[in-house]
């Protein structure tokens, strides 16, 4: 199995219907479109109608990275998300089977909205190693199941959405090769992201609202500065590349001013810095492949670019990759993929 790596073969995306906009969100958080765009740099984000969950967008963006990779089969799925449907079992095997693709290796990964870059390590690994040809890789997120509507500083940040992609086997040369994961986590930070209640330790609310994600988003802003372009100069120097040679960043879609700060940051100019958080706000986990999606559709990235990945989130966790990118079809939420049996 020596030089096996996982090679971006697909991608695909896709967004919940109801459309959420900073006015809708002014009158009952007591504050303005203004304030939202300054502070954030968000005008809209999406949410799932009731009824919709976390699987059911999983299902979607399945479907276009799939059709984008143009196979009908993979040999595991790995699905990150911080909203799956239920505490057990995991949402990807739910996944799998909706999907038509039989007994295959299922299971979730947990890392807050750094998952899409672990995920990234997990399922390139299982290619690696031999255990798989073909990894169905998705991030899917139902933020608004767990953002306490009555929190101005949550509540206008967060988007529900979901972005999948396909990794094959192939080698380190080729376009859409992945190239070495640098992960990092500092559970000395941990309250810093965090619901209180629901898990083992508390199981019920103590207080009104632990059952709502919280955010101490100034200390936020500073370790997520920090460590991501931490994790950028690593990954670019296991990549053997120089940050000048990085053309696009695609960064997680936390806030408008940390995109901003990381590029400073790294000493790229603010054309490389790819964002698409006013129009889809932070949707955790998903929002990396959601961002590479988008940007591919519409020629923001290019075959043959050099392109720099990099997310934070709750644990604290981060993540940083790079890859070329490939000739592959970006399938987003307005494509339609062909009927599955």
């Amino acid at each position: 199995m020596t030089g096996r790596t996982g090679v971006l073969a697909g991608i695909g995306a896709w967004l919940p219907p109801d459309l959420v906009t900073n006015a809708d969100l002014a009158d009952r958080l007591d504050t303005s479109d203004e304030w939202i765009r300054r502070r954030t740099g968000i005008r809209q984000r999406h949410a799932v109608p009731a009824g919709m969950a976390a699987s059911d967008l999983a299902v979607e963006a399945c479907s276009r990275a799939l059709k984008s990779a143009e196979v009908s089969q993979v040999d595991a799925v790995v699905l990150t998300t911080s909203t799956p449907d239920r505490p057990l079992p995991a949402t990807a095997p739910a996944v799998a089977a909706r999907l038509g693709l039989g007994t295959v290796p299922a299971f979730d990964v947990s890392a807050v909205c750094s998952g899409f870059l672990y995920g990234l390590a997990v399922a390139s690994g299982l290619v690696a190693a031999g255990t798989a040809d073909r990894v169905l890789l998705v991030a899917t997120e139902v933020y608004s199941s767990i953002v306490d509507p009555l929190d101005r500083s949550t509540a206008v940040i967060f988007g529900d959405g979901a972005a999948a992609a396909v990794l094959r086997a192939g080698s380190a040369d080729e376009p859409g090769a992945l190239g070495p994961v640098v992960l990092g986590s500092d559970g000395e930070f941990g309250d810093l992201i965090r619901i209180p209640a629901g898990g083992s330790r508390q199981r019920v609310p103590l207080e009104p609202g632990d059952e709502y994600f919280r955010m101490a988003g100034s200390e936020v802003f500073r370790h997520a500065v920090n460590r991501m372009s931490e994790a950028c100069r690593q990954a670019v120097t296991a990549a053997g590349w120089q940050l000048a040679d990085v053309e696009r960043l695609a960064a997680h879609q936390a806030n408008a001013r940390i995109l901003g700060a990381l590029g400073d940051e790294l000493g790229l100019p603010p054309g490389h810095v790819l964002s698409n958080i006013d129009t889809v706000g932070n949707t955790g986990s998903a929002s990396v492949p959601l961002l590479l999606t988008q940007a591919a559709a519409d020629g923001r990235v290019e075959p043959g670019q050099r392109v720099l990945l990099t997310a934070f989130g709750g644990g604290l966790a981060w993540g940083a990759t790079t890859l070329t990118w490939p000739a592959v079809p970006a399938l987003g939420p307005s494509e339609h993929p062909s009927r599955r049996d």
